[in-house]
């Protein structure tokens, strides 16, 4: 009789992996009360620890290595440029540091200070160069203006000339949508957030953004924020719909060819297969968000998911090493 074993472990590269620094606490506390008091905690013994709790969860759940992001909303939420450049150099810096302690547990994104769209970009060049960054990631919108506004485009230039990537992650709406209304857990991670971030990922494509720089790579996290599960939708009524500016693919185009999704927060068999369908293996990444999820959950999800041993690797391990060039 023979009888069905898991599949061995397999060495991890996890890429939306948060931390906070002491002058971002301010900014954090526009979150932080959303959650219940029990995670509170959990988060806040984790986002601000490398070495004592990180490095061994780290360890229990063979995840090599971690990309570091300072966490929603960071510098995107400072109101004067001036201080979102420096406070962006500051966080580059400090954990430079803690990635040259570590250089073979973590690497790093950049924190970009958007709100001065040619400093961004030469921060961007700043921390790929000298400081050995993988890509930036951003935080949605800064102050309420998006991406895709072409004063950003030179920050897309730059990372298409540096050839790495841009991680676009969720942070809340500058607005009040009315049909959320009475319902604030709907405006963040539960809904909001995700909308938010697709719609943004959309702005870009739809303003030409790839087109104008084709080798770029945008990262989305949380399956790809639900865009995977409606391209058919997207092109079918982009077609017959009056088009803000012609576009040189359908939009489903872009999202399989320039956007590369992690799994992040979504311990979803069934979303990871409906993904892997719509953009294909080479295309999907392994992340736990972490401290905002438990390391150990998304592990176990990922380990005993309906894949091939092949395609796990691939979105474990090979797939962030081959864009990250680890």
């Amino acid at each position: 009789m023979s009888y069905w074993t898991p599949p061995a472990p397999v060495k991890k590269i996890t890429l939306e992996e948060h931390f906070l620094t002491d002058y971002f606490n301010a900014y954090e506390d526009t979150i932080v009360p959303s959650f219940r008091p029990d995670f509170r905690k959990w988060m806040q013994d984790r986002i601000t620890d490398f070495t004592e709790i990180r490095l061994k969860e780290m360890d229990e759940n063979n995840i090599e290595i971690q990309v570091l992001s300072l966490t929603t909303p960071g510098v995107q939420a400072i109101q004067d440029p001036k201080e979102a450049v420096r406070e962006a150099k500051n966080a580059n810096d400090f954990i430079a540091e803690v990635v040259a302690r570590h250089p073979k547990r973590f690497a790093a994104f950049a924190a970009l200070p958007c709100q001065s769209p040619k400093e961004a970009a030469d921060e961007l060049e700043r921390a790929v160069t000298q400081l050995g960054f993988k890509g930036a990631l951003i935080n949605g919108h800064s102050n309420g203006e998006y991406l895709d506004h072409e004063k950003f485009w030179v920050i897309w230039e730059r990372a298409e000339e540096l050839e790495v990537p841009v991680y676009l992650h969720p942070s809340s709406s500058p607005d009040s949508w009315k049909v959320m209304e009475g319902y604030p857990e709907l405006t963040k991670a539960m809904w909001g957030w995700g909308v938010e971030t697709a719609t943004h990922a959309l702005r870009l494509i739809l303003a030409g953004v790839f087109d104008a720089f084709p080798r770029l790579t945008l990262i989305l996290g949380h399956m790809g924020e639900m865009l995977p599960f409606c391209l058919k939708r997207l092109d079918d009524r982009w077609e017959i719909g009056k088009k803000t500016k012609k576009l040189a693919k359908p939009p489903s185009q872009y999202v399989r060819e320039n956007i590369m999704v992690t799994t992040s927060g979504v311990c979803s068999p069934e979303a990871l297969l409906c993904t892997q369908l719509a953009l294909g293996t080479d295309r999907i990444m392994f992340s736990v968000d972490y401290p905002y999820q438990d390391p150990a959950e998304a592990v176990q999800f990922i380990e005993s998911a309906p894949l091939s041993p092949s395609d796990r690797e691939k979105i474990c391990y090979t797939n962030a090493k081959r864009l990250l060039r680890l």
